[in-house]
This record gives structure tokens, sequence and C-alpha cells, in this order.
């Protein structure tokens, strides 16, 4: 036990504190048996009203008098170690409680009436056609709350959102009370519109009258609501992405993507282009080697594609106008939202056509998968979600060289930061007006898009920014200072968002 000493006014009580070998699971703070933190010494012997706590690193230390400082931390540590004993005890007391519930409702056994109208199977976004009618709906329970002896369920199939009351019976059972986000359900009953001042997805509800649960999710710590707070950092949200992707922001922008692709197919093929789908694995780079993923293929080396160009290329003359919807890989290092190592890269390939014809088209097939898009069922209410405040772009997009960007920018006193200064802190940093020849920053094309308010095809740039494959502009249009010669490439600029199509 640990030990005392008498002084003429108190008994004072010595507690023992070795980090190395102290144990605050066997130890009682004696000098033979010390604690191993402070925290648990103050924990443990808080009542005594005169405490003397030593501590020491090793056996081989001698034993000092905690100090101020280390006092009051351990205090809070003491305090911290209080709320779990609490919530530990809380923690027994609901897992009693819930056992005593569950050897109650295990006794309730659920079966379905078969007197009842044969239920129409039927996935959530079709449902409203059956409103009246007994429906079966499987799904993952999105959201759950208990209200009296109801049991008020959102579940969801990926196709939409609905709402289920499990009432009587069927709040009682077993499967009732273990119920948690992400369970998989399977429900019947009655499709019902919601009384009027009431609300739920999609103007209806399942009065259900059978219900089974397909799979449990977990519980306690492990649970879907547990894992995802305010308080969850990114590292666990990375690393759990697949159950991240079950949200309603995340699963709306896959939904939308899925949208997206489908338009821009649609606009694509209305246009007469033909898709195609070129390997992932190549053996010649096309953006430079810096960038390249390599690999041996069978012994022999090989890359991950930087773009599909050069195969869209070799079909070009036996297709036709061709496209593709393919990943391709970059082996980037920066951390900047233009900078990716995989991403889904449409690409197209047409013959016969000039540089200005090249712009019209892309501008048709941008508007055409916008107009496509939007009128595609469902999407209305994902861009409320998503982007509410989003306007179709206007036509006809301005076109501007170069030359004349460049002359904007000084104008409105756009400048970008010096090469020699850009990795330096920023107050640190030099800023200069922009000149012929210079690369645009990504910043400064973006203000002056924002600023001018309309989409921008930024068009002719100097020939040593770009591959050396490019068009020359023909005539004056191609003749720059110094002997510079601007290019048929032009950058497809977007106000909120900056370049969406590079050519």
């Amino acid at each position: 036990m640990a030990t005392t000493s008498t002084s003429s006014s108190a008994e004072i009580l010595e507690i023992y504190i070795e980090e190395q070998n102290g144990s605050d699971e066997i130890g009682d703070g004696s000098i033979q048996k010390p604690y191993q933190s402070a925290a648990q010494a103050v924990f443990n012997h808080n009542s005594s009203p005169h405490l003397k706590i030593l501590v020491r690193k090793a056996e081989a230390d001698e034993w000092q008098e905690i100090t101020a400082t280390a006092l009051k931390k351990a205090r809070k540590g003491a305090e911290g170690i209080e709320k779990k004993r609490k919530k530990a005890l809380e923690a027994e007391a609901k897992a009693a409680e819930k056992a005593i519930q569950q050897e109650k409702t295990s006794a309730i056994v659920l079966e379905e009436d078969t007197s009842l109208p044969q239920a129409i199977k039927s996935k959530i976004k079709y449902l409203e056609k059956h409103r009246g009618q007994r429906v079966k709906v499987s799904g993952w329970v999105h959201r759950l709350r208990a209200q009296g002896k109801v049991i008020f369920l959102v579940i969801r199939d990926g196709t939409g959102f609905l709402q289920v009351m499990l009432g009587g019976k069927l709040s009682q059972i077993q499967d009732a009370s273990l119920l948690t986000n992400e369970a998989t359900v399977e429900v019947f009953g009655s499709l019902q519109a919601v009384p009027e001042g009431k609300s739920a997805p999609g103007g209806h509800e399942v009065i259900a009258d059978y219900w089974k649960v397909i799979g449990h999710a977990p519980q306690g710590e492990d649970s879907y609501l547990s894992r995802f707070n305010e308080e969850t950092g990114p590292s666990i949200l990375a690393d759990l992405r697949h159950l991240v992707l079950r949200g309603e922001t995340q699963s709306a922008v896959l939904k939308l993507r899925t949208c997206l692709l489908s338009s821009f197919r649609h606009s694509l093929d209305s246009l007469d282009l033909k898709e195609v789908t070129p390997p992932c694995i190549v053996q010649t780079q096309v953006e430079g080697g810096s960038t390249l993923f390599g690999f041996k293929y069978y012994d022999q080396e090989a890359y991950l594609t930087q773009s599909s160009q050069l195969y869209l290329e070799t079909v070009l003359p036996a297709l036709g106008d061709v496209y593709c919807v393919q990943e391709s890989f970059r082996a980037e290092t920066s951390h900047t939202r233009r900078h990716l190592s995989e991403f889904t890269h449409l690409e197209a390939e047409l013959a016969f056509l000039s540089f200005d014809d090249l712009m019209t088209h892309i501008e048709s097939a941008i508007c055409n998968t916008i107009d496509h898009l939007l009128v595609t069922p469902g999407v209305s209410e994902l861009m409320a979600v998503l982007n509410p405040d989003f306007k179709k772009p206007t036509r006809p997009f301005l076109r501007m060289k170069y030359s004349d960007a460049i002359e904007w920018l000084i104008e409105h006193k756009i400048q970008h930061v010096t090469e020699e200064t850009e990795d330096l802190p920023d107050d640190q940093k030099v800023y200069v007006d922009h000149k012929i020849g210079d690369d645009i920053a990504e910043a400064a094309e973006r203000k002056m898009t924002d600023e001018i308010g309309r989409p921008i095809f930024l068009y002719g740039f100097p020939s040593h920014l770009k591959a050396f494959y490019m068009q020359k502009m023909k005539g004056q249009d191609g003749e720059g200072p110094d002997g510079m010669v601007y290019t048929e490439s032009c950058d497809l600029l977007m106000p909120g968002v900056g370049e969406v199509v590079g050519k």
C-alpha cells in the first residue's frame, strides 16, 4: 500500500509514480508497486486531503516530488479517466437494458399475412404509379427515428429515397431494436400519399405490414454514425471512402457524373462521331517522359497512357470522326486540382475541318451536352443539391487571341509571380506584368474569365508553349514579335471553373 508519514498538523499520503516500470492496472501507489501515471494516482487518491506524489522515470533515478505543472496536467487526466468511467458505466447500463429488451422482443415472431394482395416489387423511382397498392421495396437504411411505438425509416436503393412507417408489432421485434443506419432491409406495405402539410421523399410513404432484415450493419463504435460526424478527419474519410459515398452529396456527384457522361455520348453521337475504346497500356509517350507511369509488361517496357490521341489518329481514316472516354494517367506530384494521377479523359479526333470549324464544333458539343443533361430525368434534383445556382453558358462563346489576352491582363493590372520567387512565402513573392511569350497562369486565366463573365476560347498560343505538332497559324495572324509564331491551339475557359477543353 501507499506509505504515510505524520506531521504535527496532518497525515500525509505518499504515492509513488514510476513511468518506466509502474502499472496503472495492478499498481497501488506504494514504493513497491508504483503507478505508471500521475493521472491514475490522482484519480484513485483524490479524496485524500494531504497527497504527496513522488515521481521518477526509471528505477535508477531518484524520487522527486511532482511539479505544479505536472500535477495540474495529472488532475486534467484524472477528469478524463472519470469521464471514461462514467461513459463505461452508462454503456453497461444501456447494454443491460438492451439485453432485457432483446429478451422480450426475441419472443415476438413476425410473419407475412398471406391474405393480403401480392406485393408489387419496384425500384423507388418508379413507385409513384403504384400509389394505393401494396408494394415490396428493398434498400439500405439511410435514416431512422423512433417516435413512441412507431419507427420511421428512410431507405434508399440508388434510385431514390423512401419513407417507411413501422408501427405496432413491426416495431417491437428483435430486429427493430438492432436496426441501425446502413442495415439492408426489405419492406412490404401500402404505398400512400403523405397527409397534407406533411413531407416525405417523393410525396408518399409505405405503411408497412411486414418487413425483414436482409443484413444488419455494425453497431456501437463501429456503426456508421459513430464513424462519421462533424469531427471526422480527412484521413479517416479517405480510408472509408466506400462508406462516404453513401452520403447524399457524394452519391449525387456520382449520379450526376453518370448523367453527364451519357449526355456527352449523346451529343457526340449526334454530331456523327463514333466511340472507340483505346487501350490503357501503351509503349509510347504522348505528353512527355517525365509524367509517365512505367512498368514491365511481359518483360517489355510499357506505360499507362497519358492520352489516347495517337490511337484515335490511327482509326480516324477508317471510321471518320471518333472519340473516346478513357482513363489517362500522369505521374505528376503537384497537389493542385489541375494535376491528377488518374482522370477520365474525353478526347476526340476530327478530319477535314478548319480551326474555326473546330472551335464551333467544341462549342456545339458542350452546349448540346448541357442541354441534354438538364432535361434528363432526375438531374434537376441533383443540381439542386450540388449547384442550385447553375446557369447554362451563353452563346456564342467569346473568341480571344492569346496576344489580346496579354493586353487585357496588363490593362486590368492582373499580374503573375516571377519564376524566381514562386516558391517563396507569400510576403516575399514578386509580381510583374504579363508579356507576350509568357505562359498565362491558371489564376490569371480564371480571374480574367470570371471578370468577363462568359465562356472564352483563348486561342493562338505561341509555338514554344505548345507541342511540336501544333499547326501554325497562316498569314499575319501567325506572326508574333521577335520571330515568334502563333499556333492553331485553343483552351476553352468557363467562368467559375477555368479550363475545361484544351487543344
